[in-house]
């Protein structure tokens, strides 16, 4: 976990710091762009509000998930000597990774409310309940992806591009029910979707997000979970030193 932390922050200028600029620039940005549009967001008074309680669960799928499927291939080096196994490196990337997206979000959300008047209402057990959808898809999902990887070198580029679109389609920028039903039943698969409902539940009492379903979420974190670890299991040693 240190030496994740010194490669990714410890040698660029600001370290962590970038870690809450970043999603602090695009959500203004964002916040910026639609405000000329649009005279309010979708829900509630706060342009930076609604786009941060998209934009922030996606990033954590889209890094932690990255992050976490990359965790083999970036820790090579140190598997070389014996006392670290594949178990070890995959478990330290994804716990700081998303331990910071989990930091980070806590106070990008806490200066929002801070700075602006969001007339938001937090219900904390939907915000939980959507930081352990994400946490467990993008934790399942990375691990497959951390086998796939290594056996199939050309499935990396395939899934970036096949991920590509998940920034526009995963309600960063409006919600579900405003979309036609022919969309809803194709965006309704996208898991991302749900955690950004169970998220905006837990700022806007209002807002029920009746379609988000968590175990389904859940369910397919697991799933890639579990045939992640067998994988591994069974041809991990040999991917490592190949």
């Amino acid at each position: 976990m240190l030496r994740e932390m010194v490669t990714t922050y410890g040698r660029s200028p600001g370290g962590y710091l970038w870690a809450v600029l970043e999603p602090i620039a695009a959500i203004a940005l964002l916040s910026f762009a639609f405000s000329l549009a649009f005279r309010s967001p979708t829900l509630g008074v706060s342009f930076p509000l609604f786009y941060a309680t998209g934009y922030l669960p996606f990033m954590l799928f889209h890094d932690v998930s990255g992050k976490t499927a990359t965790a083999i291939r970036f820790s090579r080096p140190l598997l070389s000597f014996g006392a670290l196994t594949w178990v070890d490196v995959v478990i330290a990337r994804f716990s700081l990774n998303l331990f910071t997206h989990l930091v980070t979000a806590g106070l990008v959300i806490v200066g929002l409310m801070a700075l602006f008047d969001t007339r938001a209402a937090l219900a904390i057990p939907a915000i939980a309940l959507a930081l352990i959808m994400v946490a467990v898809l993008s934790g399942g999902i990375g691990l497959l992806n951390a086998y796939l990887f290594l056996a199939f070198p050309a499935w990396e580029r395939i899934w970036t591009v096949l991920t590509r679109p998940l920034f526009i389609v995963s309600g960063v920028f409006f919600v579900f029910e405003d979309l036609p039903h022919e969309v809803r039943d194709i965006l309704w698969f996208n898991p991302v979707f749900h955690v950004t409902g169970v998220m905006r539940r837990g700022f806007y009492p209002t807002y029920p997000a009746d379609y988000a379903e968590p175990l389904f979420v859940i369910g397919i974190g697991l799933f890639s979970a579990v045939i992640g670890l067998l994988l591994l299991s069974r041809h991990g040693d040999g991917l490592v030193h190949k």
